[in-house]
């Protein structure tokens, strides 16, 4: 069976995978993705892949690309042009996010034949839809909940920066808890909102990023929670090249 590799880099870090088929067998998180992180990867396996696929939201360099395309022996870097299992009708595909392609790439493994609200709490939130047959018709982008706090703390001269964790009440009692409330509710609201926008009876929502569970607690409705997310959208875009 076919061992690959796939590679989310992010804003703050790279998730990578290592897929025997569509199992994963190694799953790592790195600040900076580097060559020695990749030969350590590839050295647990006999030192080579039968496929990979770099996914970036930032520039990398040509030595980190290089060396992922010397120790795979097919090498896909996600990118406007590259086939999909699904269908973007975004107007401007050249500026869409590459892991907002993932995401719904992998959501639509999970509820194809459905309505689809995809969300990535990452750093900024996504807000996606896709069709039941298949079409990522489109989406929002919004301040990530801790880009929220942040902000309220930059441009203020008296609030502080609060963390995420803690009291988290619906109505906050001070201001530490009002701040985190308003970011972290705020988001739930956002959350709702979208989801009655998509006028169906029941579509299914898929929350993916590091503040999902901080959502998803207080969503008030059934929804799936998908850390690998990403990385399963792109073992299904490198299948689905492979296959055609």
């Amino acid at each position: 069976m076919a061992i690959k590799l796939t590679i989310d880099q992010g804003n703050t870090s790279a998730k990578v995978a290592v897929w025997r088929g569509d199992e994963i067998i190694t799953e790592a998180v790195y600040r900076s993705l580097t060559e020695e992180d990749i030969a350590a990867l590839a050295g647990n396996i006999g030192g080579h892949f039968d496929a990979a696929i770099y996914s970036s939201v930032r520039d990398v360099t040509d030595d980190v690309r290089a060396y992922i395309r010397g120790c795979s022996s097919r090498f896909i870097e996600l990118t406007q042009d590259t086939p999909l299992p699904i269908k973007v009708a975004y107007s401007t595909p050249s500026t869409l996010g590459r892991d907002r392609i993932a995401a719904v790439v992998g959501a639509y493994g999970l509820t194809a034949g459905n309505w689809t609200l995809v969300v990535d709490c990452g750093t900024a939130i996504t807000y996606d839809v896709l069709s039941p047959d298949g079409v990522f018709v489109g989406g929002n982008i919004a301040p990530g909940i801790f880009m929220r706090l942040e902000a309220l703390n930059h441009f203020t001269s008296r609030l502080p920066l609060v963390e995420t964790s803690g009291e988290c009440p619906l109505w906050g009692t001070d201001t530490e808890s009002a701040l985190r409330a308003g970011a972290i509710n705020g988001v739930v609201a956002e959350l709702r909102y979208y989801r009655g926008m998509l006028s169906v009876a029941e579509p299914k929502v898929v929350l993916t990023g590091g503040s999902a569970d901080l959502v998803s607690s207080r969503a008030g409705f059934e929804l799936t929670v998908d850390s690998e997310l990403v990385l399963k959208g792109l073992n299904s875009i490198l299948n689905y090249n492979e296959n055609n």
